[in-house]
């Protein structure tokens, strides 16, 4: 009896945490039904809509871009020399280009540029937004007659949208300069072989599963963290952005493995 006593606080306490688990997931997924349809509702491109879009693309993307690139740069030449020796040592230069490509642009650049701008950009606009919940300034510009989702939330997560769309073509752009570059050298000779390669390794299959891919890390990094923040019940702060982090790590993982998943299969 004082078991079943002692058991039934633990079962009560797991049941709570459960709800408010599905709850918070429940929550970020009605925010993105709310901001999808807002992107494709005609009267959301106002011309001081507009404005604020164009604004935060800019001050998202812009101080990012040149860092951004060097750095995926030196990521991908790095890498890129280093499988490219280790194929000629093994005697497996055929299969080198083939597994630079899968490496680099299919999954390396997407998932960086995503965690990227999540902590760069959309982690931020998580904070900035709480902060406008708890001082209850959306609140008050509801009362004004405005709508804060679509003046405040929306220029953000388009912006986010945006952001990780052209740091992934970016890279992935340079990635595959640098792959030919550090295969061939300064040279056109092999350009034809290099592109029926690339083309070899965007299957159909794959090229539908690396934009779906693409486009679900986008929505990620923008949707969990800004969601997290608007939607959280807690009044901490922290506890909000540590909960908006744990659940982006997590809905990133299970994109990756199921994206390998697709690619194997």
């Amino acid at each position: 009896m004082a078991a079943h006593t002692t058991a039934l606080p633990a079962l009560s306490l797991l049941v709570r945490r459960a709800g408010r688990w599905l709850g918070g997931w429940w929550q970020i997924a009605n925010f993105g039904a709310v901001i999808g349809v807002m992107t494709l509702t005609p009267s959301s491109y106002s011309r001081p809509q507009r404005a604020r879009m164009a604004h935060h693309m800019v001050i998202d993307t812009a101080p990012v871009l040149v860092w951004f690139t060097l750095l995926s740069a030196l990521l991908s030449l790095v890498i890129s020399r280093i499988v490219v020796v280790t194929a000629l040592s093994y005697g497996l230069t055929q299969y080198a280009l083939e597994m630079l490509v899968r490496v680099l642009v299919i999954e390396i650049i997407p998932l960086t540029a995503a965690l990227f701008v999540a902590v760069r950009c959309t982690l931020p606009h998580g904070e900035e937004l709480a902060a406008l919940r708890l001082r209850g300034d959306l609140n008050r510009m509801r009362e004004r007659g405005l709508d804060p989702m679509r003046h405040e939330v929306l220029p953000r997560a388009v912006a986010g949208l945006f952001s990780v769309a052209l740091l992934s073509v970016l890279a992935g752009v340079v990635a595959l300069v640098l792959a030919y570059l550090a295969s061939y050298g300064f040279t056109l000779w092999a350009l034809e072989g290099y592109t029926r390669t690339v083309g070899r390794v965007f299957s159909p299959a794959v090229a539908v599963v690396f934009a779906l891919k693409a486009l679900l890390f986008s929505l990620a990094v923008v949707l969990v963290p800004m969601g997290s923040a608007l939607h959280d019940a807690t009044r901490s702060r922290m506890s909000a952005e540590v909960r908006g982090l744990v659940r982006l790590f997590a809905l990133v993982l299970l994109i990756e493995a199921a994206s390998l998943a697709a690619n194997v299969l």
